[in-house]
């Protein structure tokens, strides 16, 4: 979605200026007409979201300060439109600063806060407004902003910890790759000259040298592979059922499929426990909860639980039998069923998988680094082997 400008006619006849997000002019010419004005001049703003100098792009960490501050503005008593107001002044980020000025605009103009929103689904998610829809009708909208901003602050600790957590493995590769490449390339040839007197080479010397001359003559043939592979699988993941295989495979390879399950489970915990505490209906808290998931095969059993609670069963039940929520974590979620307590529960979960996840993360860390080490340190090996034995063969003739 893109933003627009636009100036339209009121039916009285004085002339509106505004902004609005939409998909094309044509988007933005039917939301006028449905808001009763007549477009004069659509025009779309340069590229606002996808700015990335000057805050120039909603980064999530951005989104949750605005909730907490808009929290805090309702619990002190200010109008909605008016904290709206300010908080498009007082907010650094630009595009998010012009977002708010655009809700703020829809609420003025007789809409509800969680319709303004829904108009921007890019930023302002499902989740978002389905909780913003529940605290406007029971009239808890500060708590409901509070939970919002403290949920996602949770989620970007957790994601900017796994991901700062295989910034080392991740440089470690990439360097051993890049030697690696240069000796093959580069190294590896300057022996071929001095070794062809030889009339028999070790194996691991002749292994080396044809791979050698494959990434030397050949290299633009194996990145094309390369390319024409990654594509492959790249759409076959994108279809409903490779994604659906990849992410069951993803969640059971070892060591790394355990951390990603347990932060899918926290998301889904913590999203369906956030939303029921705020009064969203079970129905459609599960509804947007497995979308957030993060992954397909949980996706599906937790779709197959929405049904069942449908019919009028349980949600542990369900969840256990498609065996892709640890037993533990069922448990759990039956107990707060039969004491009436699920969101609490839902939430007490969520916080302890997300302490779990992060010991995970550490332990995997801790065990992936050497084991890529080892594997680097046996590929050099492996070339020095094919070096200096031929060496060690031609001095052992020479005496």
């Amino acid at each position: 979605m893109a933003i627009y400008e636009y100036t339209a006619r009121a039916p009285d006849g004085k002339e509106v200026v505004g902004t609005i997000q939409a998909e094309s002019d044509a988007a933005v010419a039917r939301t006028l007409g449905e808001r009763g004005v007549f477009p004069i001049a659509v025009r779309a703003q340069a590229n606002t979201f996808q700015m990335s100098i000057g805050g120039g792009k909603v980064r999530l960490r951005d989104l949750g300060v605005f909730y907490g501050q808009f929290a805090d503005l309702l619990r002190a008593g200010v109008p909605v439109l008016r904290a709206l107001d300010t908080l498009s002044k007082a907010i650094t980020n630009r595009a998010l600063a012009q977002l708010i000025s655009n809700v703020s605009e829809g609420v003025s103009e007789g809409k509800s806060l969680a319709e303004s929103m829904g108009a921007y689904p890019d930023t302002f998610t499902k989740l978002h407004t389905s909780m913003v829809q529940a605290g406007e009708r029971a009239g808890f909208l500060e708590d409901v902003f509070t939970d919002l901003s403290n949920f996602i602050d949770r989620q970007d600790d957790l994601r900017s910890k796994v991901r700062g957590a295989m910034i080392y493995p991740m440089v470690l590769v990439t360097i051993g790759s890049v030697l690696i490449f240069f000796v093959l390339i580069y190294l590896v040839p300057q022996f071929q000259s001095v070794f062809s007197s030889m009339k028999s080479l070790p194996a691991p010397t002749r292994m080396m040298f044809a791979l050698s001359d494959f990434l030397r003559g050949y290299w633009f043939i194996a990145l094309v592979a390369a390319a024409a592979v990654s594509f492959g699988v790249w759409s076959f993941v994108r279809s409903k059922s490779g994604k659906l295989l990849w992410d069951r495979w993803r969640i059971r390879i070892p060591i790394a499929g355990k951390v990603t399950r347990a932060v899918c489970i926290t998301r889904f915990c913590r999203i369906l426990g956030t939303m029921l505490h705020n009064g969203v209906p079970i129905l459609n808290a599960l509804d947007i909860s497995k979308g957030a998931a993060g992954n397909a095969a949980l996706e599906e059993n937790i779709a197959q639980a929405a049904e069942s609670v449908e019919a009028g069963q349980t949600l542990a039940e369900p969840l256990g039998k498609g065996g892709m929520f640890p037993v533990d974590v069922v448990e759990m979620i039956a107990i707060g069923e039969e004491s009436n307590q699920l969101e609490r529960i839902l939430l007490q979960v969520a916080e302890t998988t997300d302490r779990r996840t992060q010991r995970s993360v550490d332990q995997a860390v801790r065990l992936i680094e050497p084991l890529i080490l080892v594997f680097i340190a046996g590929i050099i090996g492996f070339i020095a082997v094919g070096l200096l034995y031929p060496i060690f063969t031609m001095s052992r003739t020479l005496q």
